[in-house]
């Protein structure tokens, strides 16, 4: 098959790896791609917010499938352009999409299917927001900009100063642009953080392995969010019955909604989850598969990623058996210096074929790019996931950070604690 990937980062190239290894592909391409990337695929210029420009690229290069990386494409319309000219496409219509671009309507949607979440209510001026505060809620309490906001548009305020700041930099300094022009304040939940995603054609689903990701930028979840700071992957991480309870509760009533609603899911479909003391509940959605989770369960799928998605787009994944590994994955982002705020580009990599040298090690770019050397810089604010997979968690989590501590660049930043002090290990 010749297959096309949306997008340019850490995911994207982790995607682009599982697949350029499958014997089914053929040819791969990436639209915008990276400079990492390049080594594995053909990179093509694109802009990933022109759903017609990107079905126009997929009919130039004869694309067989297509594989959405980012969240942006897929609210601005990119299926419906896709299918419109009759083109395979891995992700859900900009309706189904909603899911992820408006926390207004997740959790309207949830509260009409009786999906488990945090108490929640709307504002749109800081003056309501205070109101509502004042009358229904208690510190700590979450506020989160509506829409897109790559992951940074949650906060979770402990008192009234930092509130103030949150609602202010939202509705008024308009930080996060037309992302802020509507506010979700809801409980503060308490528990452990999983995320779940699953593959779906729409009336099928099956479960990728579960997840554990970092927001916060520093050790001990100190900071302030980020795209996501590192992930781990292993077996035991959520039992049996909560499991169970998560597919019966969230997933299945997810996709019941979305299809008695007139807009069927068919692609990936991420849930942030807080599995509290009164069950699992949901905290956000998103559209397509999490960054940086992506990095450490790509590296447990047993199966061929190809056929895993010819499946979906087909409608045969109900009769599809995917293979996972009972190995676990680690994976630890390195950021640049100030990440996640005005952060520095341009500082030289150092020491990635060493990291790349150790076993079950695979070093994902996120953020770089080539001199004319061929030298590799740092671009971006989360530059690269070092991610790695053994027997053991304690096996893989020593593999990742032995190899990131052979990688450095000026201003490099990364959290000390992924998959530490793990209780799921086996």
């Amino acid at each position: 098959m010749r297959i096309l990937v949306i997008g340019s980062g850490g995911r994207e190239h982790a995607l682009a790896w599982k697949l350029a290894s499958s014997p089914n592909t053929t040819q791969l391409y990436c639209a915008p791609g990276s400079a990492a990337i390049d080594e594995i695929a053909t990179r093509i210029p694109a802009n990933v917010n022109d759903p017609n420009g990107l079905a126009s690229l997929a009919e130039l290069i004869r694309a067989d499938l297509t594989v959405v990386g980012p969240e942006a494409p897929l609210v601005t319309g990119v299926a419906e352009a896709f299918r419109a000219r009759g083109l395979r496409l891995v992700g859900p219509t900009s309706a189904a999409a909603r899911l992820e671009g408006s926390k207004v309507f997740a959790k309207e949607f949830a509260t009409r299917h009786s999906i488990p979440t945090a108490r929640f209510t709307t504002c749109d001026t800081p003056e309501k927001a205070r109101a509502v505060l004042k009358k229904d809620f208690r510190f700590p309490i979450v506020v989160k900009a509506d829409g897109l906001a790559a992951g940074k548009g949650v906060r979770i305020a402990a008192d009234q100063a930092e509130f103030d700041s949150a609602v202010n930099d939202m509705l008024v300094e308009r930080v996060f642009g037309e992302a802020g022009t509507r506010v979700v304040l809801e409980d503060c939940l308490v528990g452990r953080e999983a995320s779940v995603m699953i593959f779906t054609d729409g009336r099928d689903y099956k479960t990728i392995v579960p997840a554990q990701d970092y927001k916060r930028v520093y050790d001990g979840d100190q900071g302030p969010n980020t795209g996501g700071m590192g992930s781990f992957s292993t077996p035991g991480l959520i039992d049996d019955a909560t499991l169970a309870r998560i597919k019966r509760e969230l997933i299945e009533r997810t996709l019941e909604g979305m299809s008695f609603e007139g807009n069927p899911f068919t692609g990936v479909l991420y849930f942030g989850l807080m599995l509290t003391n009164d069950g699992p509940k949901l905290i956000e959605y998103n559209a397509r598969l999490g960054d940086p989770e992506t990095q450490a369960v790509l590296l447990r799928l047993d199966s061929d990623l190809v056929e895993v998605f010819d499946a979906l787009v087909e409608g045969r994944l109900g009769s599809f058996r995917i293979k996972w590994s009972t190995d676990s994955s680690v994976c630890v982002v390195a950021a640049s210096g100030g990440y996640p705020g005005k952060f520095e580009k341009g500082n030289p990599i150092i020491g990635l074929a060493a990291a790349s040298s150790v076993e079950g090690v695979v070093v994902f770019h996120a953020g770089t790019h080539r001199d004319d050397r061929g030298n590799y810089l740092t671009s971006g604010g989360r530059v690269l996931g070092v991610t790695a997979r053994a027997a053991t968690l304690a096996d893989a989590r020593a593999r990742a950070y032995t190899a990131m501590s052979m990688i450095a660049f000026n201003g490099m930043h990364y959290r000390s604690d992924i998959a530490a002090d793990s209780p799921f290990d086996h």
